[in-house]
């Protein structure tokens, strides 16, 4: 699980610190993060409000050069964030699953229905953490780490959605 304890921090998050900064901005999901409980699905209702928007990238291509980039810009701001606060993966950071989020969208049908099955599936994996995400969770503390392990449930999430698909419809 992500590192959440409030004792080991170096600085207390609030909505006025979070703003002085960009990557403070960025890594807490414009303030989605510092929602209790359970940043890290307010991060990812986020991520499914701001899908409207970035779903007008229509060509694959620059939809992918946007991920990416998302990806690289949530590394540097959530490897930045997670040495200000002292704590590598703090729960707050909730930029990663706006992003991974942002890839079950991308690749699953755009239907009300499919959205909210595939929003089910990546937050069980977020939390549930089933191998390997447990074993990035705990070892990667970086902002490639706090990345990376979510990416990695989005992936699990859009294999389910797909054999559930397939098997039934």
């Amino acid at each position: 699980m992500a590192e959440s304890s409030t004792k080991n921090l170096l600085v207390q998050p609030t909505f006025g610190w979070m703003r002085l900064k960009l990557s403070r901005l960025i890594a807490f999901g414009f303030g989605s993060g510092l929602i209790k409980p359970a940043p890290g699905t307010w991060g990812t209702l986020l991520a499914w409000l701001l899908w409207q928007p970035v779903s007008m990238i229509t060509s694959p291509g620059a939809m992918a050069l946007f991920l990416l980039l998302a990806f690289g810009i949530g590394v540097w701001a959530c490897d930045r964030v997670g040495r200000e606060l002292g704590v590598g993966d703090y729960s707050g950071l909730v930029w990663d699953e706006v992003v991974a989020f942002w890839v079950v969208l991308w690749l699953i049908p755009d239907t009300a229905v499919a959205q909210a099955f595939g929003f089910l599936l990546f937050r069980l994996f977020d939390i549930l953490k089933p191998p390997p995400i447990a074993y990035f969770d705990k070892r990667f503390k970086s902002g490639l780490g706090v990345m990376w392990d979510d990416l990695v449930a989005a992936f699990y999430a859009v294999l389910v959605f797909a054999l559930v698909s397939r098997l039934f419809g």
